[in-house]
């Protein structure tokens, strides 16, 4: 679908130079009728595709849905004795004073919706389970309003890996804002999960619970690679590590996600199910 992104953001001119030629009748129509002609070509080839995707058997989703019924929904055990107290793994370091800027596109009906994010790790920690977590602060901005705002707890462990502990969250919907996703391991049954392993390649192929509260918090992933070059607006990143990331509760989803050396998650792409590209655009530290 990055032909249908192109497309839809390609100039009238660098569009029509290079494979197409274009009528004397069409030249002299206006932007405006040209850029509708492209969204409605765009919504007829998404029409298309989808249409012959009906027609062939997948098995994204039978596939994920057997990896997650063969994870174990028991909790992982927390020992506070086994934690420290900062989060520095290099794939994932939550160093607080610093903050990420995330541009996310998205193309839904015919159009592309922009949103602005920003994510800062705080000096705060909460404790849960005995584990005194850093807490990361997530703002989603769509045409300069808050639709999303998370407080994101981690901690990480004596070997590396680092753990997600739990989110408050809240999103606007039409009818106001909605709390479902929140979760805390250790309340109502919701279980602690691996989000970056310290060994990243000794647990390539391995898929593995990121979270889980039944029917409220059940992402999991799946670690695909541990040398991939990344080219992102902001720069060229190598030696980046991929995961791909699945849920039950988004069925035929499924995103992968890279995380470079040094700074983080820098990129995530819906391979299935979606057409939406969160591109890191900026990181500072204060």
């Amino acid at each position: 679908m990055s032909f249908l992104f192109n497309v839809l953001l390609a100039k009238p001119d660098s569009y029509s130079a290079k494979h197409h030629h274009i009528s004397s009748s069409l030249k002299s129509t206006t932007m405006k009728t040209f850029a509708l002609c492209m969204i409605v070509a765009a919504i007829t080839v998404m029409a298309a595709c989808k249409k012959e995707n009906a027609e062939q058997p997948s098995n994204s989703s039978s596939a994920t849905s057997d990896i997650l019924s063969a994870l174990s929904v028991a909790c992982p055990e927390i020992n506070p004795s086994n934690f420290v107290k900062k989060v520095d793994n290099p794939y994932l370091p939550w160093i607080p004073g610093t903050s990420y800027r995330y541009v996310t596109k998205t193309l839904e009906d015919g159009e592309i919706i922009t949103q602005h994010q920003i994510v800062t790790v705080t000096h705060d920690t909460k404790k849960i389970l005995g584990v005194d977590a850093t807490v990361v602060y997530d703002v989603v901005k769509e045409d300069g309003i808050v639709v999303e705002e998370t407080y994101d707890w981690y901690a990480q462990d004596k070997k590396g890996n680092v753990w997600y502990l739990g989110e408050d969250t809240k999103a606007r919907t039409d009818t106001g804002w909605t709390t479902e996703g929140s979760w805390e391991a250790g309340v109502n049954g919701a279980c602690a999960g691996i989000v970056m392993f310290a060994d990243f390649g000794a647990h390539l192929g391995q898929a593995y619970r990121q979270e889980y509260l039944k029917g409220i918090a059940e992402d999991a992933a799946k670690n695909l690679d541990t040398n991939v070059t990344v080219k992102i607006h902001l720069g060229t990143f190598y030696n980046c590590v991929k995961t791909a990331e699945f849920s039950r509760l988004e069925p035929g989803v499924i995103e992968y996600k890279y995380y470079a050396p040094g700074i983080g998650n820098i990129l995530v792409e819906t391979a299935k199910g979606g057409h939406e590209r969160e591109e890191l655009v900026s990181f500072s530290h204060q």
